[in-house]
């Protein structure tokens, strides 16, 4: 049997996207011990903001994480695999997503760093 343990998102900003999207599934964002701060200033990074790679945990610690990793490159072309999302749209959009198109049953949308995912009318 398989089991989804993550969805990696290649972003400019680990940090400030994971938090967009902890705060936008009601997710959170996993917590910093003593050794993770540890293990990131022995690689010379002192805060925890500048953190390459940032994990989003679901509320209840049962199901696939969200794994933010920074990237020199930019995002170019469309992703082949996306969230979709219950949610409101005009409330996502005053958070920074950007509208790509409105279709019947669902918005495609961007979130503030060009990545797509589709939101649904929340249920």
């Amino acid at each position: 049997m398989y089991r989804l343990k993550a969805v990696c998102i290649d972003c400019e900003d680990a940090w400030t996207l994971a938090h967009w999207w902890a705060e936008t599934l009601e997710f959170r964002v996993r917590d910093y011990g003593p050794e993770d701060l540890a293990k990131l200033r022995r690689q010379g990074i002192e805060r925890v903001e500048d953190d390459p790679e940032v994990a989003v945990d679901p509320p209840s610690g049962d199901g696939p994480m969200l794994w933010f990793n920074r990237v020199p490159e930019p995002k170019e072309t469309k992703v082949r695999i996306h969230l979709d999302v219950y949610a409101e749209v005009d409330a996502l959009v005053a958070r920074g997503a950007t509208v790509l198109d409105r279709l019947p049953q669902w918005t495609v949308m961007a979130d503030p760093e060009g990545n797509e995912f589709c939101a649904f009318p929340p249920e």
